[in-house]
């Protein structure tokens, strides 16, 4: 189970801006045949929001035939990032918890389940990307708690599958951004000061979103089946373990 060879069937979630968009150009540039996703279907992008129960399976159901019947990779990238005041309601605080755990976790979670059992249906390899956050290892802001629990919870889920089912040829990598340059990352930016949150970054800058998608791309496609599980870090040194 080595690289990816033909023209790889992939399902990529989160598709419709900064790394998603990204990877999706990534992705078609390395010959994939992809099948992208975001929370509203516009153009070519196949919408589910998955803050709503049953809209990951019914995701996965769409890019099945679409795909002809056959995933090879799946990359989950959806997830929002909001903030969730300590001080705040208890019944606001649960359910911004409870949403961000259901769109950034249980959404890949349920795809992620659904990719292993079609991969040992069909005796097939397959490849799982499941893009975290620095925040699962350093932790986030005290508005962030869910979020920082979620991505841990990703990188957590993957281990778990690289370990399970790398028998059956099932590979599975987690990427754990820093600070991208995403819409998202500059409202954060704005918010924190800008220029003053860089000198935590020893790079002097934040990621490219096109950096992320390369470390995508090359779990995706490329890299060797022996780094299954691996956890790559793209921060700019902000954090490193």
């Amino acid at each position: 189970t080595g690289a990816m060879t033909n023209q790889p069937h992939i399902l990529l979630t989160g598709a419709s801006r900064g790394i998603g968009k990204s990877i999706h150009e990534a992705l078609e540039a390395g010959a994939g045949r992809v099948i992208r996703h975001a929370s509203r279907a516009k153009g070519n992008l196949v919408g589910a929001d998955f803050a709503m129960p049953g809209a990951a399976s019914d995701l996965w159901a769409q890019a099945m035939e679409r795909l002809d019947g056959q995933v090879d990779v799946l990359v989950n990238n959806a997830g929002i990032f909001q903030a969730n005041p300590l001080d705040g309601s208890d019944i606001a605080w649960l359910d911004s918890w409870e949403e961000t755990m259901r769109i950034n976790l249980t959404a890949a979670a349920e795809l992620c389940r659904l990719a292993v059992r079609h991969w040992q249906e069909t005796g097939r390899p397959g490849r799982i990307v499941n893009v975290a956050s620095r925040a699962a290892y350093r932790g986030d802001s005290p508005a962030h708690w869910h979020y920082a629990a979620s991505k841990a919870g990703m990188v957590a889920m993957t281990k778990s599958i690289a370990r399970g089912y790398g028998s059956d040829g099932i590979l599975a990598f987690a990427v754990c951004p820093g600070f991208t340059m995403t819409g998202m990352a500059d409202d954060y930016l704005a918010s924190r000061g800008g220029p003053e949150l860089l000198k935590d970054i020893p790079l002097g800058r934040v990621a490219e979103t096109s950096e992320i998608a390369d470390i995508v791309k090359f779990c995706a496609l490329d890299a060797p089946a022996s780094m299954t599980g691996a956890v790559i870090d793209a921060n700019g040194a902000s954090f490193v373990r």
